[in-house]
């Protein structure tokens, strides 16, 4: 019966399709008449006052399923409607706990929600500010109009759009229906951790694909292909890159297991996913590793520059005869133009880079942003080489990194000596006792160890189980007196 039942607790579920010659109904009455037996047979009781027949839609969970979709319960959507301003954390705490419930409704809750859970941190002093009350409206306006969500279909391929802000992640599973109508099955998001606040663009681009394959894994793990859509150009050869950070290589040895592609779908088509990025109040992730204002020069710098301005001409006006070299028509193939910008493949592995013009002082911009901003850290030359080559492409780029960290006043002067001083190993020792061991040759059961306190170094050694005051204090200053000067009284 399992094919037409399932449970949950103590709750029954009947769903029935017309097959084999009868109708739905048909076949519905057969399967009831089939659960109450096997009830009967096994002294089961139903209470008649709980049972829901012959319904197209059933609540269960906080929702109604039905027949190929599922939608909140207007129930819930009223009590947050009508929920009061919270005047406490522990108010908050409530109205965010019915809300957490219905999140996979709402397309950006994370973001939105962001004002209010700030509120909720640890020493956070309670203030219900202008921001928090345009969240709390927002949150409430969202989850009205929530969607009716899709229920999946495992036989029709699926696919995620994916995209990533400064402050929240977030991603939606997509599905066609019969009628060929892109249905959304589920919204998922989150908010950045702190750690995550400090990623590249590049990197929460992947750690947003990477969330959406975890929490959506029972539907994608197949050998079925499924596409990515995603508003970051580059990601589309980010798997064979050579440009790699520890973090990225764990993250697609995981994508490995799934059979997706990764597809660009600029933001304005990104609809779904993207609109926490789209919000006025804060500045898009896209552009953190470029300024605004340094984002809109390079597409504008590139009039300016004979070596490339008839290429971006070419690229973006295809059908248009544009003058070009042969040089540029040989290397043709490697470019892209991406809403304005230049993109640069090295290789046929490799992912596409920004191309930065012969501008000395746009090259400069991009250099200090990759060395000497308080996230960067002032990297040394090979590291900032690979910071700066993961996002842009320059003709003789490593001179120009090379230069740039020689010439760097901070990184010239004299970094404190990181290594612990010399004369203050084995100042302060611990030692303890370890018995009951299998004998040696020469009769030990124990071992003694001796630990330096400040660089945790331990210095074991043999003993037996009737050792003296005196031999513990000859150990003592055989192996903690050996490398320095005598510990101090504490």
């Amino acid at each position: 019966m399992r094919h037409f039942v399932q449970t949950y607790f103590d709750d029954i579920f009947v769903h029935s399709r017309a097959s084999e010659g009868k109708t739905a109904v048909e076949a519905h009455i057969g399967h009831l008449r089939e659960v109450i037996l096997c009830m009967r047979e096994n002294r089961l009781y139903a209470n008649i006052n709980k049972c829901i027949f012959g319904a197209e839609e059933i609540p269960f969970l906080g929702c109604f399923l039905g027949k190929d979709c599922v939608r909140a319960d207007p129930e819930n959507m009223c009590t947050i409607a009508q929920w009061p301003v919270p005047v406490s954390q522990k108010d908050l705490r409530k109205w965010l706990g019915l809300d957490n419930y219905l999140h996979k409704y709402s397309a950006n809750y994370a973001e939105m929600a962001r004002p209010l859970t700030n509120l909720l941190k640890k020493d956070a002093v309670w203030s219900w500010t202008s921001e928090a009350q345009q969240a709390f409206e927002a949150i409430k306006s969202s989850l009205q109009s929530a969607p009716i969500l899709a229920l999946p279909d495992e036989d029709r391929p699926f696919s995620v759009v994916c995209d990533a802000s400064n402050f929240a992640i977030g991603c939606a599973l997509l599905q066609v229906d019969a009628e060929g109508r892109e249905r959304v099955v589920s919204f998922l998001s989150r908010q950045l951790k702190a750690a995550e606040k400090n990623y590249p663009i590049h990197d929460k681009e992947l750690l947003v694909i990477k969330y959406a394959l975890v929490k959506f894994r029972v539907h994608l793990l197949s050998q079925k292909p499924f596409v990515i859509y995603t508003d970051h150009a580059s990601l589309r050869k980010a798997t064979p890159s050579t440009h790699l950070s520890q973090r990225m290589s764990q993250w697609l040895s995981f994508f490995a297991e799934y059979n997706f592609m990764v597809e660009y779908k600029p933001g304005k088509q990104n609809v779904l996913a993207d609109a926490p990025s789209r919000r006025p109040d804060y500045e898009l992730a896209h552009l953190a590793y470029l300024e605004p204002p340094l984002y809109e020069l390079i597409p504008e710098a590139y009039a300016d520059d004979d070596d490339l301005a008839g290429l971006v001409e070419a690229l973006s006006t295809p059908n248009k005869a544009v003058e070009s070299t042969a040089r540029q028509r040989s290397r043709q193939h490697r470019y892209l133009v991406v809403e304005g910008l230049l993109y640069y493949q090295v290789d046929g592995g490799d992912e596409p880079r920004i191309v930065v013009p012969n501008d000395e002082d746009l090259r400069h911009r991009v250099l200090y942003e990759a060395h000497d901003t308080p996230l960067s850290g002032h990297l040394g030359r090979e590291k900032t080489y690979t910071s700066v080559a993961r996002n842009f492409w320059w003709l003789h780029m490593y001179k120009w990194v090379r230069k740039y960290v020689q010439t760097c006043e901070t990184c010239q002067e004299p970094a404190p000596s990181a290594s612990t001083p010399f004369d203050k190993l084995t100042r302060s020792v611990s030692m303890d006792f370890i018995f009951e061991l299998p004998a040696d040759a020469r009769g030990h059961t124990g071992i003694l160890v001796f630990v330096c306190r400040l660089s945790k170094m331990a210095r074991p050694a043999a003993v037996r189980k009737g050792v003296t005051a005196p031999q513990v204090a000859h150990l003592f200053v055989a192996m903690s007196f050996v490398i320095t000067a005598s510990p101090r009284p504490s």
